[in-house]
């Protein structure tokens, strides 16, 4: 079992736990690498490593509870609390998602999505099956789902190509329907009522050309579309309902949306949208979108130049986080400093693991950020490697440590490791 070490003073009481080894980072961020999940009693938390190892550990103690090998890189996890099981998404020649007991770790069924995405064509990371969302909920009968997506990419010289199936399972793993596009998923969210599924969009090439699909989440039937309208294929970079409406961030024009029923636009914000700095034109995508009790957040990430991916300015709002209220109104702004692979949140609770900022190199952005959706800046817990993970549930909140090599240094900073505290 690993050793579980404290770290911090008293007050902080985040606990560490090693992971073992994995490549260090550079200097630009990679692809997601690990995944973390805390059961919503929060008693339990469970890492996805890159080699496939899954571990649950006792929140408390962290003493493992159990340890499995997933069949792909486990860069995905999530609760089914009724059925008492942890389902993992992974990466790799399969594309496998699979339930865990929860107390146990045996499996308690598998799928997987390379039968309908279809088999690598490249021996690289990018061309391999990825489940890239899952999302857990009480349908509209009161029966738990999940719902996941999955995609695979191709390329044949200058054709570019990709393949996606969206699913609902039941607590069983029994398919209940399938949503399939020639477009590349990046976002799901259930509605509280577990009546529709939104799934974003973020790369469409072929037929399918509109960046947001909302599903009926009982039968996967076509509920509405909407799509930013903007040229090329970049469209949406996530998705996030509360009550009927749907807050969006358009990777299409870098801006924050948020519309009602049918895909009516109640109010549309500026978030990184093309700016000229010193000759050049930057912009940030929108990474994020997170929508609750009437306010909205958006996490914006890298700056880019238009005219290609190599420049020295940076744009204003790049790496930064801002909430909103019912009407579109600007409530606080923050600086998330470094990349956020994915924003954790529980009710008014955000917290931002963030990683490097490849055009800086200040290894003061390495951090676990909390922000209040009401009012902001919460916390800041700043660490040597850079966050990558984080989930949040209960009381508990859990983050992924990886370690950090910048290409023009040569120092490596922090290890692979899990870090457990409170939010309070």
């Amino acid at each position: 079992m690993a050793e579980t070490v404290s770290e911090g003073d008293n007050e902080s009481g985040v606990r560490r736990v090693p992971l073992g080894e994995i490549e260090p980072a550079r200097s630009r961020h990679m692809w997601t690498r690990s995944a973390v999940g805390v059961a919503e009693s929060g008693d339990l938390v469970v890492t996805g490593e890159w080699d496939g190892t899954v571990i649950a550990r006792d929140t408390d103690s962290l003493e493992t509870r159990w340890t499995v090998g997933h069949p792909d890189h486990a860069v995905g996890i999530a609760s089914l609390e009724g059925s008492g099981a942890i389902v993992v998404a992974g990466r790799g020649d399969t594309g496998t998602i699979a339930a865990y007991d929860a107390e146990t770790g045996d499996q308690r069924w598998r799928y997987d999505t390379a039968a309908d995405v279809g088999e690598a064509v490249k021996d690289t990371v990018f061309y391999l099956p990825y489940v890239v969302a899952l999302e857990t909920g009480m349908d509209a009968d009161g029966d738990e789902r999940l719902y996941a997506a999955a995609r695979r990419y191709e390329r044949d010289g200058d054709v570019r190509r990709w393949h996606s199936t969206v699913y609902a399972f039941d607590g069983d793993g029994e398919v209940c329907w399938t949503y399939e596009t020639d477009a590349s998923p990046i976002a799901l969210d259930l509605d509280a009522d577990g009546e529709r599924l939104a799934v974003g969009y973020n790369r469409c090439m072929g037929d399918h050309d509109t960046g947001l699909v909302v599903l009926e989440a009982g039968s996967g039937n076509l509920a509405w579309t909407w799509d930013p309208g903007t040229e090329g294929d970049r469209r949406v970079g996530d998705v996030s309902f509360d009550g009927e409406s749907i807050a969006v961030s358009s990777h299409g024009d870098k801006r924050g949306y948020l519309l009602g029923p049918g895909g009516a636009e109640r109010w549309r914000v500026d978030l990184a949208v093309e700016t000229e700095i010193d000759g050049e034109t930057l912009y940030a995508y929108p990474n994020h979108a997170y929508a609750h009790d009437g306010r909205v957040a958006f996490v914006t990430g890298n700056t880019y130049a238009k005219e290609g991916r190599e420049t020295e300015g940076r744009h204003p709002n790049e790496h930064r986080v801002a909430a909103f209220d019912a009407d579109g109104d600007l409530l606080w702004d923050d600086a998330v400093r470094g990349f956020v692979h994915g924003l954790a949140a529980d009710g008014d609770r955000l917290v931002a693991p963030c990683a490097q900022n490849f055009r800086v190199r200040d290894p003061d952005t390495h951090a676990v950020r909390r922000f209040d959706l009401e009012s902001g800046a919460d916390a800041c817990e700043r660490i040597d490697g850079i966050a990558t993970a984080a989930a949040v549930a209960d009381d508990t909140i859990a983050a992924i440590e990886e370690p950090v090599e910048y290409h023009d240094e040569g120092e490596t900073r922090g290890e692979y490791a899990l870090r457990v505290g409170s939010l309070t």
